[in-house]
């Protein structure tokens, strides 16, 4: 809590200075009023698009631009996307956010991509009157920063115990490992939500093994691991770190299931893992394989583009540029942040590629998750 605390009267003084900068440069005013904008909504997004989890942004790029091109295509409404790479930095956030309002000036805000930096730059948004929406900040007490900040992320609390009550059942789960990135916030709110999921499923954890972002030698946490012999491994890291932690335990004889959090959905933890990451178990409202012919359509049209299959980050950052399409329309202005935060909070029965969505009365996604499982390099559905 108090580094959460430092975290955001960092961003706001960090905040502070920028906006004077901003002024000093003779930026654009802040469009806050009741104007009627009929011009294109310039929406920012702030994602993680180079360094070790460049992954996750780089998805989420891909499915804003392949959103924004269908939308302006429709003609219902004309949206422009301006992009800053946070780097997976706070502070590179806090900038971020900082340029897009009071510089380019935009009407709303997409990111960041990570649940620390969007503590961290969240506050800047919401004390600015610009609505902000995470779609992959899954962290408990993210919306908690304030009336302006959205996500369709599925939180921790909502997909992780899905996937442990699944793996729990699956494989008679009796006692477990656990490890964490320790100087991560979203991590340390993962593990959080897996500690408790695993009492409230009445499994013993054997010992609780932690780490740092970036860390490459995981030896000694499962070696101790191994020697422990537990009936699984939970895991709450980003997959840079998950791969690794993945390689070093079949390498080392753990053959035991591992269940993940968010960090584990990506096709870059099966990519760096290789045969390694067969077995790997996570919840997320994303399925590509499901019977649903606008996730076909997404699927095939993302294919087209990229040449690859879409992730989880591509496909929640395809709805969420939808989302903001939806309540720009009914908003009726592409400049007016007030009325989009306002018509953003009211959006419910959308149906977007995840699935069924709507936001609670604390701008938390209502919707489900299926839990999945790494099989034959890709990801499956656990039955």
């Amino acid at each position: 809590m108090k580094k959460s605390l430092t975290k955001i009267l960092t961003g706001m003084m960090i905040g502070t200075l920028l906006l004077t900068t901003a002024g000093c440069g003779g930026a654009a005013p802040a469009t806050n009023s009741g104007s009627q904008g009929g011009g294109a909504a310039k929406i920012g997004v702030v994602a993680y698009m180079t360094g070790g989890g460049a992954a996750y942004g780089q998805s989420q790029k891909e499915g804003l631009d392949l959103a924004k091109d269908e939308i302006n295509a429709q003609g219902k409404v004309k949206i422009d996307l301006v992009f800053e790479d946070s780097r997976g930095n706070n502070t590179e956030a806090i900038n971020a956010v900082n340029k897009l309002i009071n510089k380019d000036n935009v009407v709303g805000l997409i990111g960041p991509t990570l649940s620390g930096e969007m503590f961290a730059a969240g506050p800047i948004a919401n004390q600015s009157g610009v609505p902000i929406m995470g779609t992959s900040t899954t962290a408990e007490g993210i919306t908690d920063l304030g009336e302006y900040v959205f996500r369709n992320a599925l939180p921790e609390s909502s997909a992780v115990p899905q996937a442990v009550k699944k793996a729990v059942e699956k494989y008679n789960l009796k006692k477990v490992a656990v490890m964490y990135s320790s100087n991560n916030d979203w991590a340390v709110s993962g593990y959080k939500t897996m500690e408790k999921a695993l009492k409230d499923n009445g499994v013993e954890i054997v010992t609780t093994e932690t780490f740092a972002d970036k860390d490459t030698d995981f030896s000694a946490q499962l070696t101790k691991i191994s020697s422990l012999k537990p009936d699984a491994v939970m895991v709450s890291s980003l997959y840079q770190e998950a791969a690794l932690v993945l390689k070093k335990a079949r390498e080392i004889g753990i053959t035991v299931p591992f269940v993940g959090t968010n960090g584990f959905n990506s096709p870059e933890l099966i990519k760096i893992a290789g045969k390694a990451a067969e077995g790997a178990i996570v919840a997320s409202p994303w399925y590509p394989g499901k019977e649903n012919e606008k996730i076909k359509k997404f699927v095939a049209d993302y294919k087209a583009k990229y040449n690859k299959v879409p992730d989880q980050f591509a496909a929640q950052s395809y709805d969420a540029l939808y989302i903001y399409a939806n309540a720009l329309e009914k908003a009726g202005s592409s400049t007016d942040r007030k009325k989009l935060r306002d018509s953003l909070a009211t959006i419910k029965d959308f149906q977007g590629v995840t699935g069924k969505f709507a936001f609670d009365d604390k701008r938390n996604p209502l919707m489900n998750a299926t839990v999945l499982i790494v099989k034959d390099g890709q990801f499956t559905e656990l039955k």
